[in-house]
């Protein structure tokens, strides 16, 4: 297959670019609201939308893109600020449970409204309502292309 032609190039650069310059702005905003990157921010999240607020280390690694190794070390700083507690899993001795905190229910709950709005601002006011559908369809589908396994998916 030869070079990406010209209107293939313009999308891809158009994405690559927000792939580049959001994730540093979501970490500003973040850091500066509730002292979390959004890497942290996301762990959190999906512990606070987890059954018992927990999930095993393994299923919160896949939801977060992350390495075992690299969600351990972000799971002990959020563990030092109190935010979550880990435990061997009851069921099976082999996994290892994270739970949010009450402090770190707490947390996710004052940060998320300055987290939403910057994506609303940034992500979806921008778009309209049938684009923001699309861009939800065209996500799905790049995610698709990359991983056979779904992402993660909210519970509401």
């Amino acid at each position: 297959m030869s070079a990406l032609d010209d209107d293939e190039i313009r999308t891809w650069s158009a994405l690559a670019t927000v792939l580049e310059w959001l994730p540093p702005v979501l970490d500003a905003q973040l850091q500066q609201d509730a002292g979390l990157t959004h890497f942290e921010y996301g762990v959190l999240w999906a512990l606070s939308d987890a059954e018992d607020r927990t999930l095993r280390m393994s299923v919160l690694a896949g939801y977060s893109n992350s390495t075992l190794s690299r969600l351990s070390r972000a799971v002990t700083r959020l563990e030092a600020r109190r935010l979550v507690r880990r435990a061997p899993d009851p069921t099976d001795g082999r996994y290892t449970l994270a739970t949010l905190t009450a402090q770190g229910q707490r947390t996710v709950d004052g940060a998320a409204p300055g987290h939403a709005e910057l994506v609303r601002r940034l992500v979806l006011d921008p778009l309209t309502a049938a684009q923001v559908r699309q861009l939800r369809e065209i996500s799905r589908r790049i995610m698709g292309a990359v991983r056979a396994e779904d992402g993660w998916q909210p519970s509401r």
